[in-house]
């Protein structure tokens, strides 16, 4: 990973601390493997969120290979730490580790981080749809006048991947269906042309095959595009206000 500049640091900071908890407990559940950085040196180890517990104000991590790197980590007053989440580059900085027990084995506790660092590049980050109320696309085909209506699995500001289980459309890397129609819940319908980026088939418990496209918008208007944005918010902040509940 690239250092984080300052500008960076800066857009990206998250203070809450229910956030900062949900965050850090979705790295923990989906064992996100976290790099270990200690100011001036180089990687000391790769390690992985075992407990987070706000009512005692601690994160627990997994300890490192060697008692040297241990030392390290324990000596060093303060270390950096890098990982990633739903491809969100994810920082933050813990105080004065200490040794300690974790289900018998040994572990590294330290005070839950007062603000992290959530690089959220836009083009590139996707919020998954909802399952039970999905967002459906109209895609036109040159033998049907009424389309495929096909429902997304993610959107971004860049581009949708769409579900097609039938097979319906043409998955040639490049192909650009034109006349697209977004529905956006609550917020109208947005018009583009998606340009295929990639076809992935997946294997289904039943036996069957579905069909994931990732589509690039092309020339997306500056109003759809806003949209775009308002309800990709909307999706963060619902599965944050999820999150901080479970906290």
């Amino acid at each position: 990973m690239q250092a984080i500049t300052n500008a960076e640091q800066g857009n990206y900071e998250v203070h809450a601390r229910g956030e900062i908890v949900a965050l850090l407990r979705q790295i923990g559940e989906k064992n996100q493997l976290i790099r270990l950085l200690v100011r001036g040196a180089a990687d000391i180890c790769v390690t992985t969120i075992l407990r987070v517990d706000p009512d005692s104000d601690t994160i627990v991590l997994d300890h490192a290979v060697t008692d040297e790197q241990n030392a390290r980590l324990l000596a060093a007053g303060q270390v950096m730490c890098e990982t990633s989440l739903d491809n969100i580059r994810i920082a933050f900085t813990v105080d004065d580790l200490h040794a300690t027990l974790f289900q018998g084995g040994g572990a590294l506790s330290a005070a839950i981080p007062p603000t992290l660092v959530r690089l959220q590049r836009r083009e590139f980050y996707r919020m998954a749809t909802p399952v039970s109320n999905p967002v459906l696309a109209v895609i036109p085909l040159p033998d049907d006048g009424a389309g495929a209506l096909l429902p997304l699995h993610d959107i971004g500001c860049g581009g949708v991947a769409l579900l097609d289980p039938r097979h319906q459309l043409d998955n040639t890397i490049g192909k650009v269906f034109k006349d697209c129609r977004i529905a956006l819940p609550g917020l109208g319908a947005v018009t583009t042309a998606l340009e295929v980026r990639y076809s992935l088939d997946l294997a289904l418990l039943n036996s069957k095959t579905s069909r994931r496209l990732g589509c690039a918008f092309v020339d997306l208007s500056r109003a759809d595009m806003s949209q775009v944005q308002r309800y990709i918010t909307r999706l963060e902040r619902e599965r944050n206000a999820r999150l901080a509940g479970l906290s």
